[in-house]
């Protein structure tokens, strides 16, 4: 219904929806407005009437028929196109969204849905520490497979343990969530070990991660067992690699206009296969992802390499995800007031910076009966050599103080280790740290000079390698040889690179990736005008290229060297490319959106333009200018 106010202008009632926090139904308004209403004074009336006192100020008016963020409020609803039959919601524009990373670790944290991806994806990086944002982006897991097959093999559900970085509402403009990190300085880590030197540690913000573990995103994640890696899908050719690109979002649109709603999952990977400055110094978190990511387009089949190289990037597997952990019966005393000093045998493991204890070996594949982190703690030993004691003396910080607690282990070379692990552990290290076989053979020195008499006992090496082929090299290789025969090929590769630093293996194992012949070549099929055959079209960071269906052969490279302009037809949605010489081409896509390969083009030409003179500052207008296609 309508009618005229004094100045002749048509009013009427505009049906607006109120998302609430905490809450499944929305309130509902119907405010008598105007066509020369700004957006602005809308959203202030529509404040004035919620009966709910709360912060709106990261609200806006979203239009779901148009999927449309109404973010001007200076322009009129008559400029939006906005009448009588219009139904508005006003909701949060950062909302939860759950982030697998290219580790295969499930993030939740608060994203902007009203931003363009390319925006939100460097909101997300400065909230992990990735520096070079411009090289990821975010896609849609896969999902035209059955349900049943998609539960059965989809990498996407591997894992289900989410680190939770939603940390409430967030101010406008701002960062959804804080960041790692103090704003005022650069992170800096150990070039040997991936982790946080004492200066960052020391400034890290009250992010969730500082909590749990700083450098928890820098390290690399338990191999999988061979059961959890069989149930991963695996694309058994190059058309099916082209349908794993059909997921990538529209870099130049917010999730909203995309379809992608609060507590939907998304993958971030790194889209574009040009890696600008690595350095060990700031980019472990980088690095880390990275090596992820490759390693799991190895493991899952989505690159070709031959057996040599497969051995290569096993070997490098081992001497990084051989995460050291000790696990051992112990015997433990936490000191109470008027009692005798009884200790308890359990079963102990120490991972990371953490010691847990179970009720017995069976047990600890359960919840531990109790876990205790070490890092800030004072350790200090309980040993008498000649009288075979062994202790270890641990005051554990707390809210009211310290906690005390004594560990007794049996022999020397158990509390060598153990020992060893806890001195890092109180430093914020781990037994990964180069350190650790060092601190290792230090103890046992010192302890053999308390004890002249006494006998040398061997240390079994730190570094020994428990290997497992099934988790290290893809199906492919296994069927070929057996398990035995992988296990002696990969050791004899590992001498190569058993001196390497973890960080040093995993640029090392990058540099190997770079080197594969189908290294960053995201596939598409497509068809080219003038033909009526499907073709495989690859796009690289240098070149495009077209691949014959059946001989999977390339026909033909285009250098984006030699492109004089490039865009889509909007209105046959194909993408047309003009290069020197006068030669043009133009093709449809039949697995994705034409806008899809568009910016594929426009990304890796935005790269290009990098330099190491610039600062960090993205130009985000040459970006969206060469990747936006103007639709």
């Amino acid at each position: 219904m309508s009618s005229s106010n004094d100045c002749g202008a048509s009013s009427w009632e505009l049906n607006v929806q109120v998302d609430q926090p905490n809450e499944d139904l929305p309130l509902e308004f119907n405010l008598r407005v105007t066509g020369d209403f700004h957006v602005g004074g809308v959203m202030l009336k529509l404040v004035e009437q919620i009966p709910v006192p709360q912060d709106w100020s990261d609200h806006a008016l979203w239009w779901a028929k148009k999927k449309c963020w109404l973010l001007k409020t200076h322009w009129t609803l008559d400029k939006y196109g906005i009448q009588a039959d219009a139904k508005l919601l006003y909701t949060p524009q950062h909302k939860s969204l759950k982030l697998q990373l290219p580790n295969m670790k499930t993030v939740r944290l608060k994203v902007s849905f009203s931003s363009v991806v390319f925006r939100a994806v460097i909101d997300i990086c400065k909230t992990l520490n990735i520096r070079r944002p411009e090289e990821l982006s975010l896609l849609k897991p896969r999902g035209n497979v059955s349900k049943k097959k998609k539960e059965k093999n989809s990498k996407h559900a591997v894992d289900e343990d989410i680190l939770d970085l939603d940390q409430g509402p967030v101010s406008p403009g701002s960062v959804a969530s804080p960041g790692l990190y103090s704003k005022t300085m650069t992170p800096i880590y150990d070039p040997v070990n991936g982790t946080p030197v004492s200066s960052t540690i020391t400034w890290f913000s009250d992010s969730p991660l500082a909590e749990r573990n700083c450098n928890i995103l820098a390290v690399s994640q338990p191999i999988l067992t061979p059961e959890a890696l069989a149930k991963m899908y695996r694309p058994q050719n190059q058309v099916d690699k082209a349908e794993l690109n059909a997921g990538w979002l529209d870099s130049s649109r917010s999730l909203m206009e995309q379809g992608i709603q609060k507590e939907d999952k998304l993958l971030l990977r790194y889209k574009y296969y040009s890696f600008f400055d690595l350095n060990p110094k700031y980019d472990a978190v980088r690095i880390n992802q990275l090596y992820e990511q490759a390693r799991w387009a190895i493991l899952l089949e989505e690159i070709d390499c031959t057996e040599e190289e497969m051995l290569i990037f096993a070997a490098l597997q081992e001497d990084i995800t051989d995460i050291p952990k000790l696990a051992d019966y112990l015997n433990i005393f936490r000191p109470k007031k008027l009692t005798l000093k009884a200790y308890k045998q359990y079963y102990f493991i120490f991972k990371d910076t953490c010691l847990s204890y179970f009720k017995n070996k069976e047990a600890s594949q359960g919840e531990p009966i109790e876990k205790l982190n070490l890092r800030g703690c004072e350790v200090m030993p309980d040993v008498n050599v000649a009288g075979q004691k062994f202790g270890i003396k641990l005051l554990i910080p707390v809210a009211d103080g310290m906690n005390e607690v004594y560990i007794k282990c049996h022999n020397e070379t158990q509390y060598a280790k153990w020992m060893a692990a806890c001195k890092l552990a109180s430093k914020g290290k781990t037994m990964a740290d180069s350190s650790y076989p060092t601190e290792v053979h230090d103890i046992q020195s010192f302890l053999k000079m308390k004890n002249v008499n006494s006998v040398p006992q061997v240390i079994q090496d730190s570094n020994a390698l428990d290997v497992n082929p099934e988790s290290l090299v893809s199906r492919k290789y296994l069927k070929k040889l057996k398990t035995k025969q992988l296990t002696t090929r990969i050791l004899e590769a590992h001498q190569n690179v058993a001196q390497m630093t973890l960080v040093e293996a995993k640029m090392r194992f990058i540099q190997a990736w770079q080197l594969l012949p189908d290294f960053g070549v995201s596939y598409f099929l497509v068809r080219f005008r003038g033909t009526k055959k499907d073709e495989l079209l690859g796009v690289s960071y240098n070149r495009l290229i077209r691949i014959d269906m059946a001989t999977r052969d390339p026909i033909i490279t285009w250098r984006y060297s030699n492109i004089k302009q490039w865009k889509v037809n909007w209105e046959i949605r194909q993408v047309e490319i003009e290069f020197d010489q006068s030669v043009a081409i133009a093709l449809t896509c039949l697995n994705a959106d034409c806008k899809i390969v568009h910016e594929y083009i426009g990304g890796y030409i935005f790269l290009s333009t990098r330099s190491k003179d610039q600062n960090e500052t993205l130009d985000e207008e040459l970006f969206h200018r060469l990747t936006g296609g103007q639709e």
